[in-house]
């Protein structure tokens, strides 16, 4: 018996799927990259981008073709709008939030007379996250032998006008520190170099526990004096913070500690006060600079990342060139630019969409060339310099092989050593790009593991 998984979306998809692996593997499944093979077939989707469900479309209506020919059981879980869910229930033989994965088996069994019902008789609005933890439970099967997600926090409270993830993952809840320690150790003793702490807006962790958790400075914490007490070399990073909660308490910490990476993503979205509010961003531009002020204060060498969107409703010429100026005042190092759609669920859907398509596209291409000149100014500053990297696998370029830095920058170095990847190597910058570096290797090296550890 085989299994296929599809995943969409964010990492906390990723994450997510881990546990999904597991599960499908612990009913006697086995998985394949070819799903014309399968058994049992499913995506888990995200309802926070078109394109996304387009392609859950797209698979559902090929699978249902073949159930012709053979049997075939077709799921669908991960991030839905309601209404995405409506329409899937009529689609796929098993529709159901991640919350509940943990009893997929018994779904599995009863199969045949699993319907709305596969939601506990709850309506179709805003999911619970009450078997949330029951999930984090789930041993995860990781994709990598050295790079690793751990969930920290789902849901969210912010409900920006934009946005459907609080319609689709649910409010605030905040995983036990104990159970994310646990975990951490367990990748840091097995070797893992580099591991992401995800959540919607990581930064507010512990604030749904009402003062009985550490809140996220606290976590930081802890998974740094992990580190010192290990030996072991690998980095923590996390994604993504929400600019209303990141606190110096955060960025004191970061810079305390050597595993806590140097890299920071920090959506901005817009950079006008009035879209801004019009988003329900809680965050005002005033605020951001003060945030990104100390962050350059603190961590000099930090890189930084955000989010960008440009073509939401009602966004003037002036207003989108206020984020233009944005983008060259805070030099960030890397920003995913989207055109504005509107998401089904979100507020801003039922607001006119008034911005052209040929101006979003515009716009976007105005502030991708802003950001390529920033980028590549800051990656031809650092030739000559010797930087930690990651060894992340081989390049497209015969006889090289492609890494990150700490600040997720590209790079690639010529190497015969297969052995290399999943390693850290110090590389000697020798060109740069826009968005990637080229280098020489020098000495491999291996972190020392403690006694004790």
């Amino acid at each position: 018996m085989y299994y296929h998984l599809i995943t969409l979306g964010c990492q906390m998809n990723i994450s997510d799927s881990e546990r999904m692996h597991t599960i499908i593997r612990g009913m006697g499944y086995m998985y394949t990259e070819n799903e014309e093979e399968a058994n049992l077939v499913g995506i888990l989707a995200c309802s926070v981008r078109q394109k996304a469900i387009d392609k859950v479309y797209s698979r559902i209506y090929k699978w249902n073709k073949w159930k012709d020919s053979r049997n075939l059981v077709t799921f669908i879980s991960g991030c839905m709008l309601p209404s995405d869910r409506e329409k899937f229930l009529k689609l796929f033989d098993l529709v159901f939030p991640m919350s509940e994965a943990n009893t997929f088996p018994e779904m599995i069994r009863e199969y045949g007379v699993v319907t709305a019902a596969g939601f506990n008789g709850k309506p179709l609005g805003i999911p619970g996250n009450e078997h949330i933890f029951s999930l984090w439970n789930i041993q995860p099967t990781y994709r990598s032998d050295f790079e690793a997600y751990v969930p920290i926090q789902n849901g969210c409270d912010k409900f920006c006008t934009f946005c459907a993830v609080p319609y689709t993952r649910g409010r605030e809840v905040s995983r036990p520190s104990a159970e994310i320690i646990s975990e951490v150790k367990k990748l840091v003793r097995a070797g893992y170099k580099t591991i992401t702490l995800l959540g919607q807006n990581v930064n507010s962790y512990g604030f749904d526990k009402n003062g009985k958790e550490i809140n996220f400075a606290g976590l930081l914490e802890k998974i740094g004096k992990l580190a010192e007490e290990s030996g072991r070399e690998f980095l923590v990073y996390y994604t993504s913070p929400h600019p209303r909660d990141m606190n110096p308490e955060v960025i004191d910490v970061m810079a305390r500690y050597k595993c806590i990476a140097k890299q920071v993503h920090l959506p901005l979205q817009s950079g006008d006060n009035k879209v801004l509010v019009r988003m329900n961003r809680k965050h005002s531009m005033e605020r951001y600079r003060d945030i990104v002020r100390y962050i350059r204060q603190k961590l000099p060498d930090a890189t930084l990342f955000t989010d960008i969107i440009v073509g939401f409703t009602g966004e003037t010429e002036e207003q989108f060139n206020h984020t233009a100026d944005a983008m060259r005042e805070f030099g960030f190092n890397m920003a995913y630019i989207a055109q504005y759609s509107p998401r089904p669920g979100a507020a801003a859907y039922r607001w006119n969409d008034d911005v052209e398509k040929e101006e979003k596209k515009r716009r976007l291409h105005v502030l991708t060339d802003i950001l390529s000149e920033i980028s590549g100014e800051y990656n031809h500053s650092l030739i000559g310099r010797t930087m930690r990297v990651l060894v992340t696998g081989k390049d497209r370029k015969p006889g090289y092989f492609s890494g990150l830095t700490e600040g997720k920058i590209n790079v690639r170095f010529p190497s015969q050593q297969m052995g290399i990847i999943g390693t850290f190597t110090d590389i000697t910058i020798t060109a740069s790009t826009e968005f990637s570096l080229e280098g020489k290797p020098g000495k491999i090296e291996a972190a020392a593991l403690q006694p004790g550890w």
